[in-house]
């Protein structure tokens, strides 16, 4: 077992060495305003029986949860992605167990998840190889049932009075997880720590107590320390590289922090600018087909500064970087998006989008939300803001709006049910090569984060330069658009039937009784058609007389 536990701080913010108190199993300091990420890597034989079979089905399982409350982050971990339960996932062999798994882990919010060949979508094998096979999404609030079981499986009740020490360090550690603002669970055997499992949380910037304690034995457990800021002005360093500098610490083998300093490429980074913000909200009213509408600052519709990205391939122009704001959604279920509606250029162009990259298959049109097994639909949009100079001198906010549409919801008392759906992510990708090739991946770093959902949308060496969301006054800080769906009233449920069975009795009497008026009025029955026949073939008789 490894743990690395990493605070990075804002260059002002730096503590000086000497206030660092280490010994053989603890690290104190000043409370540091940081942001705090966990990172615990299991090897295959520390996990649960069941949990290390299931592994082993695998070749790829990445689980990305976002807390639904907004927070704050640092330098390089920028990387962003909607609010909820993220499942990316390539079988070696077929399982179906996988689902109810997720749920014994993660509790009933997976209920949605019945089976991987009817609740998840397949993603694009077409595009490039970096993908994994499958996807799945769900709107879970809470990590609670996960913190739960991991306290069970991780930190068993300790055999002796001498393990009470570390059982009760280790529930600690777990019972933090509920305020993560992210956690990330990998498991990948193309990976280097292929027979390892990774699980790495994250909180957002704020004052973190400088306390790290290990019970374990530093012989066979590992527990690194980090104290980091990013470095720009190291020296070598290129446009596409981040700087990052501080102290590091093992504890249980250093008895002072030792400085390092160390730079990489960045996958993920912040859009420059002083405020680069968006928000998402349904204009009023909704109804049955709404309309969210992005709202961007001027910084976020800026392009992100040319030549940043990562180094272009041998013998290629860096003129030819290409740079394009997308907003990438992730719709449950209950609201979808018309692939055929944003396939017009004219239609986009109204709505300041420019073109639908990408929609998941397959998304029913008609279908209720009640009879669907599928988690719902992965969309990414590319936006369509003004050119720079026509945006510099304006300080309002840019919109786009993308319309989407309701599924009908089961019944409930009341005739309403309230739906959230997640912000999306919103991000310029910026790429040096062509689409059309294959161009070399980004390095690995030690905060690098992939199978996102829609890094796959793009090449391997593709950079993403994130807007900050930015939750509306009224939604109390959560990264969510609300949207009130009528539905059908159980309460009145009783006399909508008699009331269908009545209108269509009506209406049945009516039709008789038109068609009896007719009949009454023209005579026109079975003995008026035997005198009209025996009138023209007597008719007939006459005419052949006369010749």
């Amino acid at each position: 077992m490894r743990q690395r536990i990493t605070f990075l701080h804002a260059p002002r913010d730096a503590i000086d060495p000497a206030t660092l108190k280490i010994t053989d199993s603890s690290l104190h300091g000043p409370v540091l305003p940081a942001v705090r990420e966990d990172r615990l890597t299991l090897a295959l034989d520390e996990l649960p029986d069941e949990l290390r079979q299931l592994l082993q089905r695998c070749d790829q399982l990445h689980i990305r949860w976002v807390s639904q409350q907004a927070y704050d982050t640092i330098s390089p971990l920028y990387a962003r992605l909607p609010p909820g339960f993220h499942l990316f996932y390539t079988p070696s062999a077929n399982d179906g167990q996988l689902c109810h798994k997720l749920q014994e882990v993660f509790g009933p919010g997976l209920a949605s998840c019945k089976t991987t060949q009817s609740s998840f979508t397949a993603l694009p094998e077409n595009r490039f190889s970096h993908s994994t096979a499958y996807q799945f999404y769900s709107s879970l609030d809470s990590i609670s049932p996960f913190v739960a079981y991991a306290t069970n499986s991780l930190c068993p009740p300790p055999a002796s009075s001498s393990a009470a020490g570390s059982s009760s360090s280790c529930a600690a550690r777990v019972d933090r997880l509920a305020t993560a603002s992210t956690l990330d669970v990998s498991f990948d055997v193309t990976a280097s720590s292929r027979d390892a499992l990774k699980v790495t949380a994250q909180w957002s910037l704020q004052d973190q107590p400088l306390v790290v304690t290990s019970a374990l034995d530093p012989a066979t457990h590992r527990v690194e320390v980090g104290l980091l800021a990013s470095d720009p002005a190291q020296r070598g360093l290129s446009p596409h590289e981040l700087g990052i500098a501080g102290l590091l610490t093992v504890v249980g083998q250093d008895k002072k922090p030792s400085t390092t300093v160390f730079k990489f490429p960045a996958r993920h980074r912040r859009l420059p600018g002083t405020s680069p913000a968006f928000s998402a909200e349904f204009l009023q009213p909704t109804g049955l087909h709404p309309t969210l509408q992005l709202q961007l600052s001027q910084e976020a519709i800026r392009p992100p500064p040319p030549g940043s990205s990562s180094p272009s391939p041998r013998g290629s122009d860096k003129n030819e970087e290409h740079c394009a704001l997308h907003a990438y959604l992730t719709l449950p279920r209950t609201i979808f998006a018309d692939k055929y509606q944003l396939s017009d250029p004219l239609f986009l162009a109204s709505k300041n989008l420019s073109a639908l990259s990408y929609i998941s298959q397959p998304i029913d049109l008609e279908a209720p939300d009640y009879v669907m097994d599928l988690w719902g639909s992965a969309v990414l949009l590319e936006l369509s803001p003004p050119s720079l100079s026509s945006s510099s001198s304006s300080s309002q906010q840019w919109t786009a709006e993308i319309p989407l549409h309701l599924r009908y919801l089961a019944p409930a008392q009341g005739g309403y049910q309230d739906i959230q759906i997640p912000y999306p992510a919103v991000f310029w990708a910026c790429s040096p090569s062509p689409l059309s090739t294959e161009p070399a991946k980004i390095p690995s770093s030690p905060f690098d984060k992939v199978h996102l959902g829609y890094d796959g949308l793009f090449a391997p060496d593709t950079v993403f330069w994130h807007v900050d969301p930015h939750s509306h006054a009224q939604s109390q800080g959560l990264l969510t658009s609300g949207v009130r769906v009528p539905v059908l009233d159980t309460g009145k449920a009783g006399w909508v039937r008699a009331g269908t069975a009545a209108v269509v009795a009506l209406g049945f009497g009516w039709l008789v009784w038109k068609l009896a008026q007719v009949y009454l009025a023209t005579g026109y029955g079975p003995r008026k058609q035997m005198e009209g026949l025996e009138v023209k073939m007597k008719g007939e008789g006459e005419d052949k007389k006369t010749q």
